[in-house]
């Protein structure tokens, strides 16, 4: 309720002049969409106004097209590539239209945002552990230790083998010196951060390669460590390609991108009926 009433007053709107409230229905956790579903149907229903469903992987590839007041808006033209990089999920999505949308490849086991959230719990380091290796990793070599680069095929991912080689690594560092990890954190973290970085790359290349495609975007949570936007725009230079990168507030779930992707949905007349449920697992479909 205060963060709602907060919203309106900033945005000099009274609650009666909304047209449609749009809402997550998933993929996420089920209590966080149990209490975002809930409260926007009871809204909906104090207000007489229609639902908006949105899937949540959908909106963070939509965030591209937030128009901000004041700034220049320059989105991405349609057909083009979206990493999605988040805590629950890594996608390649090959994007057509505002909801026509393909997974052209995705991860097998973990995701980019877990890999760095484990390795940080490995290393002690408090929970997220993502923008703590991104910060530590600044200071680092990414040359210092070797990680592999799991072998696999298409355009799909895995981080498994990645974290257990960290977990090792860690294990035998451990073994010889109790300080290990507190002498060489910089390092780790921009060793790890390096390979997780480069076959977020890898990939994304192949998939450029294999459609010709030279828009690219980035969207989700782990589209704000610095070490992959450094990389997405050292390989736009290299290959030609026109980049498109979320301001920092727009990568991590945030409530514009579901706004977004709500307004582009209404201008479709496409509600939802006050029945919908939440879906932890929602599929992502067109």
């Amino acid at each position: 309720m205060p963060v709602v009433d907060s919203a309106l007053k900033k945005a000099g709107v009274k609650k009666e002049e909304i047209d449609a409230i749009a809402l997550t229905r998933g993929p996420g956790l089920m209590g966080s969409l149990l209490v975002g579903v809930s409260f926007a149907k009871a809204l909906g229903m104090g207000l007489n106004k229609p639902l908006i469903e949105v899937n949540h992987m959908q909106a963070h590839i939509l965030s591209h097209f937030i128009r901000t007041s004041g700034e220049k808006y320059n989105p991405p033209s349609f057909p083009f590539l979206c990493l999605t990089v988040s805590g629950g999920h890594t996608q390649i999505v090959l994007v057509k239209d505002y909801f026509d949308m393909q997974i052209l490849g995705q991860t097998l086991d973990d995701a980019a945002g877990e890999a760095f959230d484990k390795a940080a719990k490995i290393m002690s380091l408090p929970y997220p552990g993502g923008p703590l290796i991104d910060k530590f990793a600044a200071e680092g070599n990414p040359k210092a230790f070797s990680f592999p680069t799991p072998n696999i095929p298409a355009l799909d991912f895995s981080f498994s083998g990645l974290k257990t080689s960290f977990l090792y690594l860690i294990r035998d560092g451990k073994i010889s010196n109790p300080n290990f990890v507190e002498e060489h954190k910089n390092d780790l973290c921009a060793s790890y951060q390096y390979r997780v970085v480069s076959i977020l790359l890898d990939k994304i290349t192949k998939a450029a390669n294999e459609t010709g495609i030279k828009e690219i975007a980035i969207a989700g949570g782990v589209a704000a460590n610095s070490g992959l936007r450094k990389a997405l725009q050292h390989a736009s230079e290299k290959y030609n390609w026109e980049i498109y990168i979320p301001k920092m507030q727009y990568c991590t779930d945030n409530a514009a991108m579901i706004a977004i992707t709500g307004y582009y949905k209404f201008l479709r007349k496409e509600f939802a009926g006050y029945d919908l449920v939440p879906k932890a697992r929602l599929e992502f479909a067109k």
